[in-house]
């Protein structure tokens, strides 16, 4: 993350408007505001955001909130208003970017939609983020990141002894959301310098998740087996990639899933009778594995960490959040930064996933307090003073 505000970025000059209101949209318009696009956050006026309310609360607003919304400014507005609506078409006429999170039809219903705000601006990019896309039988079940994993029979893969459970990563809310958001907003925004149109932006977290099966879906596929937690080769099913207790109670990660991995992982901790089966089955996998948690109990998790390392070995210690957070390579990377916010104090925030050489993410602006540009995003858009007072009056904003 690059601190520099003369540091030129990627999407300087990109205009968002997001109308989104829970974390798939959030993050998704964080990263492109990281970015140096100038997204405005469109919230209800009086309570705003969702976010802001989900517990742990720092001051005012949540952390959640608040490690999801930097580098924005928020507008509240009313979209059930006429004039809500007309300032937000006319946030659209000047826009690259719409992005809004709600049930297909309710955008239509407001006459907020792609074909109403592109036949103003032929040039508009509008993404929807929603749980199961704008078509197909299921588009207005309501539905979270619990439910669209478990349609996909990904589940199962979590779980042990043939019991689903629930994953520790928001997978499909932020890897089938926020992310492919990210993807299918800077497509268009390619795609448009050749074509010099926008387009619709249809972004499933159902169908963004579906893609993340694209290892584990060759066992059904391919060979009609269906692959379960537990028992599958990399999902705990194998000795030689799976996670070990050790004599502190703490544990570690063993990954040698490649052969010459194993071979020197049996030759450096003894046991050499397991060099030749790297994939027992059965009764010898039960022992194999045996054998290897009996092991891992003679030492403590830093030591083992650290005699295998020495031997380059892929094995790590199973963190605590609190332990990762604090990793010397977390903080090597930049991956934890701080910054100041006029209400929450100093904050901190999860630094830009992808390093840029010449056009790096920056942190610009804290989360914005809720409504707290609507003064002057209303002005840029040419509403004088007694205007906005009114506006504020009849609450519209």
């Amino acid at each position: 993350m690059h601190s520099d505000p003369t540091a030129p970025q990627a999407l300087a000059g990109i205009r968002i408007v997001d109308a989104s209101r829970l974390l798939p949209g959030a993050l998704c318009t964080q990263m492109l505001a990281d970015l140096g696009a100038d997204v405005i956050k469109v919230e209800a006026p009086g309570r705003g955001d969702y976010q802001r309310d989900f517990a742990p609360i720092n001051r005012q607003d949540s952390g959640t909130f608040l490690l999801c919304n930097r580098n924005k400014r928020s507008l509240t507005l009313n979209l059930k208003s006429q004039a809500g609506k007309q300032v937000f078409m006319a946030m659209a006429d000047r826009a690259d970017v719409v992005l809004e999170g709600f049930r297909p039809g309710v955008m239509q219903r407001l006459g907020l939609d792609y074909e109403a705000l592109s036949a103003r601006n032929p040039r508009l990019i509008y993404c929807a983020i929603s749980g199961f896309g704008q078509d197909g039988p299921y588009k207005h079940l309501p539905g979270h990141d619990l439910n669209y994993m478990g349609l996909q029979g990904a589940l199962q893969m979590f779980g042990r002894g043939g019991r689903p459970a629930v994953p520790g990563t928001l997978v499909a809310d932020i890897g089938g959301g926020s992310l492919m958001g990210v993807f299918g907003i800077l497509a268009a925004i390619v795609a448009r310098q050749t074509t010099g149109r926008g387009q619709m932006v249809d972004v499933s977290m159902f169908d963004g998740a579906q893609s993340f099966l694209a290892y584990h879906a060759a066992e059904p596929l391919f060979a009609g087996r269906e692959p379960h937690g537990g028992e599958y080769l990399n999902l705990g099913g194998a000795p030689c990639y799976n996670v070990y207790r050790c004599q502190d109670g703490n544990y570690l990660a063993l990954a040698a899933f490649e052969e010459h991995f194993w071979m020197r992982f049996c030759e450096v901790t003894g046991l050499v009778q397991w060099k030749d089966q790297q994939w027992p089955e059965g009764q010898a996998r039960d022992a194999q594995q045996q054998s290897l948690a009996a092991l891992f109990t003679s030492r403590t998790r830093d030591e083992w960490c650290r005699f295998l390392a020495g031997h380059d070995l892929p094995v790590t210690p199973v963190n605590t959040m609190g332990e990762a957070l604090a990793d010397p390579h977390v903080t090597a990377r930049g991956l934890i930064q701080h910054m100041d916010h006029p209400v929450e104090g100093t904050i901190p925030q999860l630094g830009f996933p992808v390093k840029f050489s010449d056009t790096p993410g920056q942190l610009r602006r804290p989360p914005p307090t809720l409504g707290e540009h609507s003064n002057e995003i209303l002005a840029e858009l040419g509403y004088d003073a007694a205007a906005i007072d009114h506006m504020r009056a009849s609450g519209v904003v």
